[in-house]
């Protein structure tokens, strides 16, 4: 079973998420902030990280680079997923490193395929 570590602050978009994941037969890890986010995926090594942009203690791009900047974790693919749908700002998220962009709010199906895509894409 492939694992999926939740960074998402709101209870409600967390919720969503952790639903959604589980009844597609993924397994869910969760955080809150980015902090708890880098410390979980450096010990539990999940497939792929939802990375919320707007988070209490940092935001998405800083804790991507923090990811990526320690062997444990730097080749997990990270997806972006925010509010700011804007084109500069999705560019700025892809310039950051991010392997892809989820906007909020999203379709179930749109969120399952770029999960789907960005794992077998990862898969050696």
């Amino acid at each position: 079973m492939k694992r999926i570590l939740i960074v998402e602050d709101n209870d409600k978009n967390l919720k969503l998420l952790r639903d959604v994941l589980q009844a597609n037969g993924y397994g869910t890890l969760e955080a809150m902030t980015a902090g708890a986010g880098i410390a979980l995926a450096s010990g539990e090594r999940p497939d792929l990280i939802l990375m919320d942009i707007q988070l209490p203690d940092m935001n998405g791009a800083a804790a991507l680079q923090r990811l990526r900047a320690e062997p444990a974790t730097a080749a997990i693919p990270v997806l972006a997923v925010t509010a700011s749908v804007m084109q500069n700002e999705r560019n700025n998220i892809v310039a950051a490193g991010f392997d892809g962009f989820l906007g909020k709010p999203f379709a179930l199906r749109e969120l399952l395929d770029l999960v789907r895509r960005t794992l077998e894409a990862a898969a050696p």
